[in-house]
């Protein structure tokens, strides 16, 4: 069984910081592409961030600039460097990995349960 589990999200006002982690565990043989997605009350789930089992990064146009994502792959863990926060980045914050198995190296994508990231004064 494989999970992802994120944490460090919270409250933070405009201008401010946050780092977001995912660890992945389980059986894992590898991880591929790893990813940051975002929900907004009302909205669809919105890719923020990925990141190639390579460390080649792409990012949504609204965090460009702002936004850093990395991995450590020793530690099967994904980032999300977040600066210049902005209150329309508040959101749930959602990881996503493509794994493969240890069991059968079958990949298959994996969610996260979400971290809250709320951007107010």
């Amino acid at each position: 069984q494989v999970q992802l589990v994120e944490s460090g999200g919270g409250l933070v006002q405009p201008g401010g910081s946050l780092r977001l982690s995912c660890a992945a565990s389980g059986s894992i043989f590898s991880i591929y592409t790893m990813a940051w997605y975002r929900q907004a009350p009302g909205k669809q789930r919105d890719l923020v961030a990925l990141i190639t089992s390579g460390g080649s990064p792409d990012y949504a146009d609204s965090v460009k600039g702002r936004f850093t994502i990395s991995r450590d792959n020793a530690k099967n863990t994904l980032y999300l460097q977040m600066n210049s926060l902005k209150p329309e980045d508040t959101a749930v914050y959602f990881c996503n990995a493509n794994i493969a198995r240890r069991i059968d190296n079958r990949v298959t994508n994996y969610w996260g349960q979400g971290t809250q990231v709320t951007v107010s004064s």
